[in-house]
């Protein structure tokens, strides 16, 4: 079964805002969540994961954008 997680997770690990995730997922630069009821949503952990490990170590997070 696919473990996932809610918005305060993903922004906490992310460490990027509500906001910017969304924008960033309008640009298919993140991963699009998982429709889990009328309103709600969740994100795969292991998409959330992928998508950290692509981040640069200790630089800016605009250098791959």
């Amino acid at each position: 079964m696919t473990e996932l997680e809610r918005l305060p997770s993903v922004v906490q690990r992310t460490t990027l805002s509500r906001s910017h995730l969304y924008a960033l997922m309008k640009e298919g630069k993140f991963p699009k969540p998982i429709k889990l009821g009328a309103r709600s949503v969740g994100w795969r952990v292991e998409d959330v994961e992928a998508w950290i490990a692509t981040r640069p170590q200790g630089g800016s997070w605009l250098e791959t954008e």
